[in-house]
C-alpha cells in the first residue's frame, strides 16, 4: 500500500479524539465560554493596571537608587571652574563603578570629589536644593543637589612631582604638560598661583581647574592638612560624559599631553635603583670567590 494512501471507505482522515462515551473534546467548550454540560468557569480578571502601578514604580526607585549608588549618578556643574570643557549647568555623569574594584584617579581624568574640608568655604559654593530635588537627588533621577563635592581634572597622582612656575608649563615629574587643548583660552598655566615643587603623598591626588584664573583649585589648599591635595577615598568617580544639555552632548576623554613617554620615568627609576643596588653585592661575592678559587689553584 502507498503510503499515505486512502484504505478504502471515505472516512473522513482527522477524528476528534474522545475522552469518554459521550465522545466531546477535553477541549471543547459552547460559543459561551462553557463547556457542554453547563459547568464551565468564568475567566479570571487581569489584574487592574492602577493596582501594579505602585509596585512598578517602587521597583523603578529601587533601580534607580542601586544605579545611582553603584554604576553612575548625575552631577550639576554649580561654577565656572572647568571652563570652557565643562560650563556652569552642564549635567555630567560620573562613572562610581570602577573604584569599587579597586581603580584609582589616572592622570587627566576630570573627577568628582568630596570636599575634603574647607575647600568649598572658599569659593564655590552649592545651591541650597528644595524637598523634591533633595529626592530626586537621593535616587538619582536628578544631579546631586546637597552634597558638598567639587570637579576638577587630576594633574599628578600620588608619588608624581607637581610643579609650576611663573609664565612657565605644569611639570609633572620633569615633563611639561601641552595643556592648550584643554586649558580656558586666554588662561596661564599658573601666573595666578605658581606653586611646587611638590611631592604628593602616596594614596591623594592634585587637582587643578581647566580655567585656571577662576579655580581655587589644590593650588589654594596647600596650608590646609594635605597641603592642597585630595585623598583618592574622597573621590567619587570619573566624569565620563556631558548628558546634558542635549546640544553640549559629549565625552570626557584624557587628553594626550598626559600619554607622552617618561612621565612615569621618575616613578620607574626607584625600583630600578633599588634592584642595582641589591644585585651589586651578590655580584661582587660571587666574583671574589671566583677569583679566589683561580689564585688558590
Amino acid at each position: 500500500m502507498a503510503v499515505g494512501a486512502r484504505s478504502g471507505h471515505d472516512e473522513p482522515e482527522d477524528r476528534p479524539e474522545q475522552d469518554g462515551p459521550s465522545g466531546v473534546r477535553s477541549d471543547e467548550t459552547n460559543g459561551d465560554g462553557d463547556s457542554p454540560d453547563g459547568a464551565g468557569t468564568a475567566p479570571r480578571n487581569a489584574r487592574s493596571f492602577w493596582k501594579e502601578l505602585p509596585l512598578l514604580i517602587g521597583i523603578a526607585l529601587i533601580l534607580a537608587l542601586l544605579i545611582k549608588t553603584f554604576l553612575v549618578q548625575a552631577f550639576s556643574i554649580p561654577s565656572d571652574s572647568m571652563q570652557d570643557t565643562l560650563q556652569r549647568g552642564d549635567r555630567v555623569l560620573v562613572d562610581k563603578l570602577t573604584p569599587w574594584f579597586g581603580s584609582e584617579p589616572e592622570r587627566g581624568e576630570v573627577v568628582v570629589f568630596h570636599d575634603p574640608g574647607g575647600w568649598l568655604m572658599d569659593g564655590e559654593s552649592t545651591p541650597e536644593p528644595n524637598i523634591a530635588q533633595k529626592f530626586l537627588s537621593f535616587i538619582g533621577l536628578m544631579p546631586s543637589a546637597e552634597e558638598k563635592d567639587l570637579i576638577k581634572r587630576v594633574i599628578a597622582v600620588g608619588g608624581d612631582t607637581v610643579e609650576c612656575k611663573r609664565n612657565g608649563p605644569v611639570t609633572v615629574n620633569g615633563k611639561a604638560l601641552d595643556e592648550k587643548s584643554f586649558i580656558y583660552p586666554g588662561n596661564t598655566p599658573c601666573n595666578d598661583e605658581p606653586f611646587g615643587p611638590i611631592k604628593v603623598p602616596e594614596g591623594r591626588i592634585w587637582v587643578m581647574g581647566d580655567h585656571r584664573q577662576n579655580s581655587l583649585d589644590s593650588r589654594y589648599h596647600q596650608e590646609l592638612p594635605g597641603q592642597g591635595t585630595v585623598s583618592t577615598d574622597e573621590v567619587v568617580g570619573r566624569a565620563i560624559v556631558v548628558a546634558w544639555p542635549i546640544n553640549r552632548w559629549a565625552t570626557l576623554p584624557v587628553p594626550s599631553t598626559f600619554d607622552q613617554p617618561g612621565l612615569n620615568a621618575a616613578m620607574g627609576l626607584a625600583p630600578g635603583a633599588l634592584g642595582v643596588a641589591g644585585a651589586l653585592p651578590l655580584v661582587l661575592w660571587r666574583r671574589r670567590r671566583l677569583t679566589g678559587g683561580r689564585t688558590a689553584g
